[in-house]
């Protein structure tokens, strides 16, 4: 199921569409090389925007939840994939340390959690969950949704080492994006493997960081395909030394707005595109959909209301927000039963395994879909009959826009992969 994309079947998207299938030779082997240089992040997801005159993505979660709302049907692909991570990293391991969220009474968020345990286990290991959240002293159960249990157990840590009593794993997986901080009982571990790595959290990471290897990523498959980068490419810009809660909104902040509005307006010049561009400015790093705003106008900035002030200066875990990241903003004409949506891409190591559209009935084209009353419908790359078909009309063929929605989540996740080379602390510096 595609939903009803509010576009014309010509124009840039579909163009796109058609010059990736042309060049599927070309781009797979492109990503191949890429591979054979560049460690792909353990498991990422993507928020994709599909405009019809562009396709980019607006969004890339290292430690993403939300695989509960993967099918059934998804699941062969995600198992095959964690085989094949965890062959790659330690082809000997056994047992799974799995770190979930402290927020552990989350129902949806717990499914999630269900969800990976039972990949990892059907990968061939035995997985436990262990949690970084201090009242926990002894085994928990907790209790799902459907009837089923998880059982959340106190980390124990030697020197070198960390795991559960009477449990040793080789591999510990990070479901908790760090955005407190990173936890003491997580450093200094040299015997055991650590994913993804402790600079992926948010603690260290910044959306900026990540946008600008995305830059370079998609100006560089741009060159493979002949096309304008800025096709798959939202521009960005940061702003430092934020305070929300100042009465005068930092006047850097309304410079920089207008600078990228502008930026994008010759662009929609240059395209034909009769719309009026909006940016979205956000914190610099955090997750959740917190401390998100749209912004038509840079005037609108001398004179944001209490509510907004306080919504953007901290994000989760109380995070003071003091540096933003300004983003086109990339609307979405896909709607499913009357309400807009975008697709989300997930992925285990360098492969697709699925995903599905976010969707809000009481949110607009150009605002952020992460927020409460939003709801998931499945994708629907699992089907073995779901590979690219060459010959179809573009915009007219699941598979076909799937395949799209693919490669932009898989260039998202080469510039992941680029972002955490450049900002290891452990790589080595050549003069």
């Amino acid at each position: 199921m595609v939903p009803h994309l509010i576009t014309a079947l010509t124009g840039p998207i579909n163009e796109l569409e058609q010059r990736m299938l042309e060049s599927m030779p070309a781009i797979e082997r492109w990503f191949r090389l890429e591979w054979m240089e560049h460690t792909p992040p353990f498991y990422t997801s993507v928020d994709l925007r599909n405009a019809g005159f562009k396709l980019a993505p607006v969004d890339t979660n290292l430690y993403p939840g939300g695989f509960n709302n993967l099918t059934p049907e998804m699941l062969p692909l995600a198992v095959q994939a964690a085989m094949a991570a965890i062959e790659k990293i330690c082809p000997e391991a056994k047992n799974l340390l799995l770190i979930p969220e402290r927020h552990t009474r989350n129902s949806f968020y717990l499914t999630n959690v269900a969800r990976l345990v039972e990949i990892f286990s059907a990968a061939g290991l035995n997985v436990r969950l262990g949690s970084l959240d201090e009242t926990i002293t002894e085994p928990t159960v907790l209790n799902l949704p459907d009837g089923n249990t998880l059982t959340l157990e106190p980390l124990v840590r030697t020197k070198r080492r960390l795991g559960l009593k009477h449990f040793d794993p080789c591999t510990i997986l990070l479901n908790n994006d760090l955005s407190a901080g990173i936890p003491e009982i997580l450093q200094g571990l040299h015997e055991q493997y650590l994913l993804p790595p402790l600079h992926a959290g948010w603690a260290v990471r910044r959306k900026s960081q990540h946008f600008q290897a995305y830059e370079e990523v998609a100006k560089k498959f741009a060159k493979l395909l002949g096309m304008d980068p800025w096709l798959i490419n939202p521009m960005y810009a940061v702003c430092d030394d934020i305070n929300f809660q100042d009465d005068t909104i930092n006047e850097n902040l309304q410079v920089q707005v207008e600078t990228l509005l502008n930026k994008i307006r010759r662009k929609y010049k240059e395209y034909g595109i009769n719309e009026k561009p909006f940016v979205i400015v956000k914190a610099d790093n955090g997750t959740y959909g917190m401390g998100i705003m749209t912004v038509r106008d840079a005037k609108d900035l001398a004179d944001l209301n209490r509510r907004t002030r306080n919504k953007m200066s901290v994000v989760k875990d109380g995070q003071e927000v003091t540096r933003v990241i300004i983003q086109e903003g990339v609307p979405t004409y896909e709607q499913i039963n009357d309400a807009v949506a975008e697709p989300v891409v997930y992925m285990l190591d360098r492969y697709v395994i699925g995903g599905f559209y976010r969707v809000h009935a009481d949110r607009g084209i150009d605002e952020n879909l992460n927020a409460p009353g939003s709801s998931f419908v499945p994708l629907g790359f699992a089907e073995p009959s779901h590979l690219p078909k060459p010959g179809a009309k573009p915009g007219a063929s699941v598979p076909n826009r799937f395949y799209m929605y693919g490669v932009v989540g898989r260039l998202a996740m080469l510039a992941a992969a680029y972002e955490l080379e450049a900002t290891d602390p452990n790589a080595e510096v050549y003069d």
